[in-house]
């Protein structure tokens, strides 16, 4: 399943994509599972990932959400995990956990800082950043764990991701973020939405010089570009104004400024467009995709329609 997963990111000429799936804030995660199989969206992904509990809001554990995915649909999810929540015992006993299950890509995240939670007078652990968490992994593909033990089985291989902003003012700074996440083992490196063609192009660039500087066969790493539809003015101006590494170009906004004195059919039909003509653009640049829509599932499909 995950050997399929990485042929497919590794080869320029297979289209690979992913789509993202949040955990609610409920004991259940199959309501989500039964939405996916209601519009057949596993038909038309490569794969999934679960979130871990973004922005530090209480969902239901990511690993656990991979698992079901897997069950229900024969098809390879990454789960993500927060340095956040984690220290190194913790990181590796559900790593270990997961590994028998089945669960064998994992997304290192560092994660959104505590103070930001919706849990009363919570604290983050963050031993590391998501560098740490890479490392644990290198080892236990090396079948020991992180102080050096030997496991007496060895573990599954775990195929590990990362991500990276889509945007900087300095270009230099993302190569430099890329090359450490490849030094510390990441196969795949996700961005974070792109909404212009150049600065797609750029990113390709980046990777390419990263792999390069890393000198390493065996240490290097496949980009897989983020998209997160946009549909309305509002959503536009947020993402410009208070997410860092994203830029929405200013075209963008205008025109869905315009559309808006239209009413929200308009405003959704233009920004559909916009997306819809960036995706397949993209695709036919770098088909490796990440597809981003908060559970909006009926939006994922009408765009991979």
């Amino acid at each position: 399943m995950f050997d399929t997963l990485y042929k497919k990111l590794q080869d320029k000429n297979e289209t690979y994509i992913t789509l993202e799936t949040t955990p609610p804030h409920e004991p259940l995660f199959s309501p989500v599972i039964d939405r996916i199989a209601e519009l057949e969206l596993h038909t038309i992904v490569d794969g999934f990932t679960t979130t871990d509990s973004p922005l530090a809001k209480m969902k239901y554990n990511s690993l656990f959400a991979a698992k079901l995915l897997q069950d229900r649909f024969a098809k390879p999810a990454i789960a993500t995990m927060s340095m956040r929540d984690r220290n190194k015992i913790a990181l590796q006993s559900d790593l270990l956990g997961a590994n028998e299950a089945g669960i064998q890509a994992i997304l290192a995240l560092t994660g959104d800082p505590a103070s930001i939670s919706d849990q009363p007078k919570t604290k983050g652990v963050v031993e590391g950043d998501s560098s740490l968490l890479l490392d644990i992994i290198e080892c236990f593909n090396s079948g020991i764990d992180y102080a050096g033990k030997p496991f007496k089985t060895t573990p599954q291989e775990i195929l590990s991701f990362a991500v990276i902003n889509s945007h900087a003012k300095n270009p230099k700074t993302l190569q430099k973020k890329m090359q450490k996440k490849i030094k510390h083992g990441a196969k795949g490196i996700i961005t974070q939405p792109v909404y212009d063609l150049e600065g797609a192009k750029l990113l390709i660039e980046l990777l390419e010089s990263a792999n390069k500087e890393c000198c390493n066969e065996r240490k290097k790493a496949e980009l897989i570009l983020g998209i997160f539809p946009i549909t309305k003015l509002r959503t536009a101006q947020f993402l410009a104004s208070h997410v860092p590494g994203i830029n929405v170009p200013k075209c963008w906004i205008e025109e869905l400024r315009s559309a808006s004195k239209d009413g929200i059919e308009k405003e959704y039909e233009v920004g559909f467009e916009l997306s819809k003509n960036l995706f397949e653009k993209i695709k036919t640049l770098h088909p490796k995709i990440h597809i981003m829509t908060a559970n909006n599932f009926s939006l994922a499909k009408e765009l991979l329609r």
